[in-house]
């Protein structure tokens, strides 16, 4: 999983368009969002974390806290962000693994916020200017695990278990 982290003074955006593999809005709720004094998550869903997704829901969501306690931030927007990668998850793992991060990031106690999934969106964002203001992440699953583990994730040699992917 790729993250571009951004403290951001506001964010809002606009579902403008559906891809094919957008998911369901109604009419008018989830087309638009925004968030003020908050943390944008650019987040990309990379294939290799369709392999361990409950690991690297995990690891996501300690490296998260991690930075906002040092930013005294509780709030999130979790914006997914395709062009961070060139190594996709399959549309459909991809949104259970952003929904699976939401519900994490929540039962932790923060104010979360998710944009629209598969939809081209328009967005404004005003960014703060302080040295931790950006931040660019790579999650990997973390694991001790070794046995049926037959590959290993390309960024930190972790073991992956290959299994079916539906």
């Amino acid at each position: 999983m790729r993250i571009v982290s951004i403290h951001v003074d506001s964010m809002k955006y606009r579902a403008v368009s559906k891809t094919k593999f957008a998911e369901p809005l109604d009419e008018d709720a989830g087309r638009e969002g925004s968030m003020t004094e908050g943390v944008v998550l650019l987040t990309c869903v990379e294939l290799n974390d369709e392999f361990c997704p409950e690991e690297v829901v995990k690891s996501a969501v300690e490296n998260i806290l991690k930075r906002l306690d040092k930013i005294k931030c509780r709030r999130v927007m979790i914006y997914p962000y395709a062009h961070l990668s060139s190594g996709l998850a399959s549309p459909k793992r991809s949104l259970e693994i952003l929904k699976s991060l939401e519900e994490a990031l929540k039962d932790e106690g923060l104010e979360v916020t998710r944009a629209a999934f598969g939809w081209y969106k328009e967005f404004e964002m005003k960014s703060k200017g302080h040295p931790l203001a950006d931040l660019s992440m790579t999650i990997c699953p973390k694991t001790n695990k070794t046995s049926d583990f037959n590959c290993h994730c390309p960024y930190c040699r972790s073991p992956l278990k290959k299994e079916e992917l539906a």
